[in-house]
């Protein structure tokens, strides 16, 4: 069953370690393209079984690498599968109707200015299951996005990263 929780609340259960590791917190976007990942490698399954049974008809298994193959590519799907199924039954999505752009929070699309370089740059910030730095979302566990929460439009913020310490303005919040 799955339980809808505000920005608010997830930042609550996200600093409490215990809680963390029995939910996965998901966006609906999140947990509709983990849904479509699962039916497109369940769809898989009737090609590898057709693999097996082709190589096993070639004779001798012990020394078959087609069928030593297919093996393996189906044991790597099954645990591809059962991944994504143990992620989904632990789906906690969080109800981003009540998200605001007073303070940077999850779920929002924050527009920063590096004050070193003069360099802008958007980043909506995620659960870390999310997280796709080509599409522009990072983790809200990333120092970057740990240094934005809670600040406002216009505050300047100083972030510790593996690359030293950066400062950002942040220039706007959006939803």
């Amino acid at each position: 069953m799955l339980r809808r929780l505000t920005p608010e609340r997830y930042y609550y259960h996200f600093s409490n370690q215990t809680e963390i590791t029995m939910a996965t917190y998901l966006t609906q976007e999140g947990y509709d393209k983990k849904m479509k990942e699962l039916s497109e490698l369940e769809a898989q399954r009737p090609l590898i079984k057709q693999a097996i049974a082709e190589a096993r008809d070639k004779g001798d298994l012990s020394e078959n690498a087609e069928y030593d193959a297919a093996k393996e590519a189906q044991g790597m799907l099954e645990m591809k599968i059962a991944k994504i199924k143990e992620l989904i039954a632990s789906a906690r999505i969080i109800d981003d109707s009540k998200l605001n752009t007073e303070e940077v929070q999850l779920l929002n699309k924050v527009t920063i200015k590096n004050l070193k370089n003069g360099m802008q740059v958007t980043y909506t910030i995620v659960t870390e299951n999310e997280a796709n730095i080509r599409e522009g979302k990072i983790a809200s566990t990333t120092p970057i996005a740990q240094g934005l929460m809670g600040h406002k439009v216009g505050d300047q913020v100083k972030v510790k990263a593996p690359a030293g310490e950066l400062e950002f303005e942040i220039l706007k919040i959006e939803i």
